[in-house]
């Protein structure tokens, strides 16, 4: 969720100007798409979802209605999706990113993972619980915000998350950008790991030296390599000094706890776009979520890539190929409303997981209580889609079994 405070402030004045050039699937370094996808299963949980008993939140969001909503809140929000874990028993783990968009309003937003259950059929998604994310043996060096060490918004903007074989949990910091490594629980096991050569405005560990990232840009997107070895963090603004529209994708190695030095590019079709989510398809491709910043009508690009770091063209960046176009999906059955096309028009797109070798999970991160893509003036939900390819990805079946 990046600055969405800001940006929905300025109403739909900011859409209308807003014009990123659209992508083309036959520019230099995009091989010929999949086709159109196609809906398979359509579920929802409503934008006013809050974890019961939680505590208050929102106080420094204002007292004045968005898209139909008046902060302060009574509880936390289940919203905010920037990233999905499959459990394998119909069940899934979702992680809730920083809160309410920025640093400055988002303390009183604990970081958590929810565990929650779609029902294709019934179209409705049940949350089954999750937990907070802690750091109760103080290995985060700088302060926090509550005494509890109970992680918050102001803390950390948590964007991926991935579970390694033995249950544990890496998630992907933008504020540093940090890798931050939990337990089964959401306990930080170790202090937070920068990447190297690469500072974010939040980073508190600055003392006064210029970032040379974006603020809250960094890790939006992590792959577990399939063999559970390696982790490939992907950065969602580019470092000053490369090429406009050039993002970072790193190798972490999980025995060592150090990256090793190899590094990808990925290019945006567009400088004006930014990442949702990556994941592993095999050792050498990954599934990669671009977008524009736009929503609802107003909304031009919303896709899923197959990018391959073997670069096949010799461009310098990862080859990719148009697998969905989340604008345009057939929905014959009127899955997702009327028969016909079906389109997933939200401003932040977070969340794809591999199903089965035809078959992707799409979830949005509605960014509660501001953004309003799918019906104008009313937040959005979290929805939860499955499509299915036109044809097999040829994954390594290890990421779907």
């Amino acid at each position: 969720m990046k600055r969405i405070a800001i940006l929905m402030c300025a109403g739909a004045t900011a859409l209308s100007l807003a014009t990123p050039a659209a992508a083309d699937p036959g520019r230099h370094g995009t091989q010929p798409g999949f086709g159109q996808a196609t809906l398979t299963g359509f579920a929802s949980l409503p934008a006013q979802t809050f974890v019961p008993g939680s505590e208050p939140s929102g106080s420094s969001l204002g007292t004045a209605p968005v898209n139909g909503v008046t902060p302060p809140f009574p509880g936390q929000p289940v919203q905010g999706f920037s990233g999905i874990v499959r459990r394998h028993d119909g069940t899934f783990e979702v992680l809730s990113d920083n809160g309410f968009g920025a640093k400055a309003n988002s303390a009183d937003f604990l970081l958590r993972v929810h565990r929650v259950k779609p029902d294709f059929k019934a179209k409705s998604v049940e949350v089954l619980g999750g937990f907070n994310l802690t750091d109760p043996r103080g290995l985060v060096p700088f302060p926090l915000t509550r005494q509890d060490r109970t992680l918050t918004g102001a803390d950390f903007d948590v964007e991926s998350i991935v579970r390694t074989v033995d249950g544990t949990y890496w998630i992907g910091d933008e504020f540093g950008p940090f890798l931050l490594h939990f337990d089964r629980k959401g306990r930080l096991m170790e202090a937070p790991i920068e990447l190297p050569g690469v500072r974010a405005p939040e980073n508190p560990n600055l003392n006064g030296a210029q970032p040379n990232l974006g603020g809250s840009k960094g890790f939006e997107g992590m792959a577990r390599s399939v063999d559970g070895r390696r982790l490939y963090p992907l950065l969602e603004g580019t470092v000053a000094g490369d090429p406009a529209g050039t993002l970072r994708m790193n190798e972490f190695d999980l025995r060592e706890r150090a990256y090793t030095g190899r590094r990808w590019t990925y290019r945006l079709d567009s400088p004006s776009h930014a990442i949702g989510d990556a994941i592993a398809v095999d050792a050498h491709r990954f599934l990669i979520i671009e977008r524009d910043n736009l929503q609802g009508d107003a909304a031009k690009v919303k896709r899923i890539y197959l990018a391959d770091m073997r670069d096949r063209d010799g461009d310098g960046a990862l080859d990719k190929t148009l697998v969905a176009d989340l604008l345009d999906i057939a929905d014959p059955r009127g899955l997702g409303g009327a028969p016909g096309t079906f389109r997933f028009p939200f401003q932040t797109i977070e969340d794809v997981v591999i199903l089965d070798d035809r078959t992707l999970g799409v979830l949005d991160d509605n960014n509660f209580p501001f953004s309003s893509g799918r019906t104008p003036g009313k937040p959005d939900d979290n929805e939860f889609i499955t499509i299915r390819l036109t044809r097999g990805l040829q994954a390594d079946p290890r990421v779907y079994r």
